[in-house]
This record gives C-alpha cells, sequence and structure tokens, in this order.
C-alpha cells in the first residue's frame, strides 16, 4: 500500500475546503492510506496540480464561483491523460443529472455529511490505489 493517499479539493471557499479536511479527517477508513490535501481555489490552481500528477482523487465544489465543481469535473476528465476519480459536491439531490453530466465518479450533497463523504471517497480512492487482482487459471 502507498505511504499517503492524495486528495485535491476544490473550492472557492475556504470554509467548503475546510468542512471536506474535517469531514474526511487523515484517513476515510482504516483500510487506506493517511490523506495529504492538496487546496484549490481557482480553475488554473486545478490544472496546474493536475499537469503535476500524484493526485489520487478530487473533490470539487460544485456550488463554486466562478468557474463551478462540474464544469471543472468535465474539463478535467476531458484534458487530463488518466484522470483521477471525480466526487462533486452538489447543492440539492435533483442535482446529482448534473453530477452525471460533467462525468463525476460520484456526488455528495451539500452541507457536507461526514458519512456520506468519507464512505464515498473511501470507494474512490480504493479503486485508484488498490489495483485489481487478476486470478491466474492453473493449468
Amino acid at each position: 500500500m502507498q505511504a499517503t493517499a492524495t486528495v485535491l479539493v476544490y473550492s472557492d471557499d475556504a470554509n467548503t475546503r475546510e468542512q471536506v479536511r474535517l469531514a474526511v479527517g487523515r484517513r476515510p477508513a482504516a483500510d487506506l492510506p493517511p490523506v495529504r490535501y492538496i487546496e484549490c481555489a481557482t480553475l488554473p490552481a486545478v490544472i496546474e496540480e493536475l499537469e503535476k500528477g500524484g493526485i489520487d482523487a478530487c473533490v470539487l465544489d460544485g456550488e463554486a464561483n466562478p468557474a463551478g465543481g462540474m464544469g471543472v469535473g468535465r474539463q478535467i476528465k476531458d484534458e487530463i491523460f488518466h484522470c483521477p476519480p471525480v466526487l462533486v459536491l452538489i447543492g440539492r439531490p435533483q442535482d446529482a443529472w448534473l453530477a452525471t453530466w460533467s462525468r463525476a465518479d460520484a456526488a455528495v450533497t451539500l452541507p457536507v455529511d461526514p458519512v456520506a463523504l468519507s464512505d464515498t471517497l473511501a470507494i474512490l480512492l480504493r479503486r485508484r490505489i488498490s489495483p485489481p487482482t487478476t486470478a491466474v487459471a492453473a493449468r
């Protein structure tokens, strides 16, 4: 298992970024490594960090301004080679279809529910960090 999982958190609101960090904590699940957060408040900062590589998952604020997390999610899915899984924070459950349009891998409603966010992020991190095991048939 790798030493840390790196999670990019995008929101123009520092309070939203803090809520994500506090909700997930140091480790979203016992079977995952500790999380290292990279916080971004602008779209150019998100692109710059993703181009550096090493990001295991993105949490994007769908309510961010001027670039909303859903538009950012769609853009990075189109432009970033091997884009990490994207979790979008949506303002209301009815916005789930927009999260699908954005090509997000998951969506969680605001305000941040620590259990829902941690559980959903853990699923995405497991997919990214734990390579699938391939059974080899004995001959």
